[in-house]
């Protein structure tokens, strides 16, 4: 048995951080210089941060974000999709379509088969990256299922495409199922606490082994003592205020980076959105605060992938990648059997952006972002603290630059319309002139060159 605690969520000195609302604009600005050292924030930093209202400040906050964003990341943006296996569960939240209490959906568990004609659905967009999702039922997709699919979906092949990477969105584990699941080949192990403020997570959270918040809290100490090496986390922002949940995420991530040795490789921002046979209000929080938290998540956690989904508009999406955000979704399903076999099956939750990959594409483009869909890390070992060392330091882009362009190349060559190959091509010019290590622009223009010579996944 794992001795595990979970003493280092501090509610009373997040409450207590939240009340203070004593920093001068003279500590503002003092913490947003210390921020464009890409070092990080601490916890009270931060709060200090979150009580930011006025806008000349909040604009401030925002360039600093963006600024730091360019500087570990660059202008790429990581494109993925989410595969949907199944919507059965046996948890009874409040304010999700997949409650085990919902009578009004249809419930799915996909087939193998049927999962690899997701996967092939997906590969003829042109993603080489998903994230794989169940409901948390144990029995109905427990790990002999998602042994069987994960393995057909990498041996599964589609014109040019493939799935080069599966990362897991499921329910959490005990340390000796995570070490088998880590023989499956997985990437990031990605699991939401949803919120971490313990009375309201009880609350909304009345039944199933869901309900346990320390079981669930404590799954990413249990899935890095069985050696996964990238995790993933985050809140569901609308269950409480928004402001203890970003500080509690904060504290989550410098607990597994100082206790564990590895802090979080993703941190995703998702906010509730509406579901069918779901009557809950959420906790209201208005697009500018938004912003605010990416902003201000990008300064405290600099290396970590900052990931958004479809659940937000176009508009909105637009204008938080401007701030922090490294990957986002594109012409996802959030169903079982969505892309292509069970259509009419239930999702999770309402997209916001409805765009397809090539649409979410040409406006990258347009508004200066480079598409990457790059898996490389995971295959070469730049993985854990490895990873770690080469994002915290900055030199993460050395590789990912010449990945992104390599992969971009392949998905304009492979899947472009005639006008996505026009602008991708530009795009990828332009940021190829902009690499400034002279192996590396070599390292680039030579993949670029064996892509369109019909060599495939090319990587450093």
């Amino acid at each position: 048995m794992s001795k595990i605690n979970n003493t280092f969520m501090d509610e009373d000195k997040i409450n207590d951080l939240i009340c203070n609302k004593s920093a001068s604009q003279e500590k503002i600005n003092e913490i947003l210089d210390k921020a464009l050292s890409a070092r990080g924030l601490t916890i009270e930093e931060s709060a200090i941060l979150l009580n930011i209202e006025d806008d000349e400040t909040l604009e401030k906050l925002f360039k600093t974000a963006k600024i730091i964003k360019e500087k570990i990341y660059g202008k790429r943006i990581v494109l993925f999709a989410p595969l949907y296996a199944a919507n059965v569960c046996t948890n009874n939240c409040v304010y999700c379509a997949f409650r085990c209490d919902n009578k009004s959906i249809e419930r799915r568990v996909l087939t193998p088969a049927e999962v690899v004609e997701e996967a092939k659905a997906v590969m003829r967009m042109g993603h080489k990256r998903i994230i794989l999702l169940t409901g948390e039922d144990y029995h109905a997709t427990g790990l002999d299922y998602l042994e069987e699919i994960m393995e057909r979906i990498y041996k599964t092949k589609e014109l040019n495409g493939e799935i080069r990477r599966i990362n897991l969105n499921i329910a959490p584990l005990s340390v000796d199922d995570f070490k088998r699941l880590n023989t499956f080949g997985i990437g990031t192990y990605q699991l939401f606490q949803e919120t971490y403020k313990k009375e309201t997570y009880k609350e909304v959270h009345p039944t199933g082994k869901k309900s346990n918040y320390e079981w669930r809290l404590e799954a990413m100490d249990r899935a890095i003592e069985a050696g996964i090496n990238d995790l993933g986390i985050g809140p569901l922002f609308g269950l409480t205020d928004y402001k203890f949940e970003t500080l509690a995420t904060l504290m989550h991530a410098e607990h597994m980076d100082k206790v564990c040795g590895v802090g979080p490789h993703t941190i995703s921002v998702p906010r509730i959105e509406p579901a069918e046979g779901v009557d809950f209000a959420p906790t209201q929080m208005s697009d500018k605060e938004f912003k605010k938290i990416v902003a201000i998540i990008r300064l405290a956690v600099p290396y970590t992938g900052l990931v958004l989904s479809t659940r937000e508009t176009p508009q909105m999406r637009r204008e938080i990648m401007e701030l922090g955000i490294s990957q986002i979704s594109a012409a996802s399903e959030t169903n079982p059997g969505g892309y292509a076999v069970h259509k009419e099956a239930t999702k999770q939750f309402e997209s916001g952006d409805m765009r397809s990959l090539q649409e979410m594409v040409v406006e990258l483009c347009e508004n200066g972002f480079l598409p990457s869909f790059c898996t490389s890390c995971y295959r070469v070992g730049r993985v854990g603290k490895k990873f770690m060392e080469h994002a915290k330091s900055g030199h993460i882009h050395q590789y990912c630059q010449p990945n992104a362009l390599s992969t971009f190349k392949e998905y304009i060559e492979d899947y472009g319309s005639e006008e996505v190959k026009a602008i991708g091509e530009k795009a990828i010019a332009k940021h190829l002139a902009e690499i400034k290590d002279e192996k590396m622009k070599n390292i680039a223009e030579k993949q670029i060159q064996a892509i369109k010579d019909g060599k495939r996944d090319l990587h450093v």
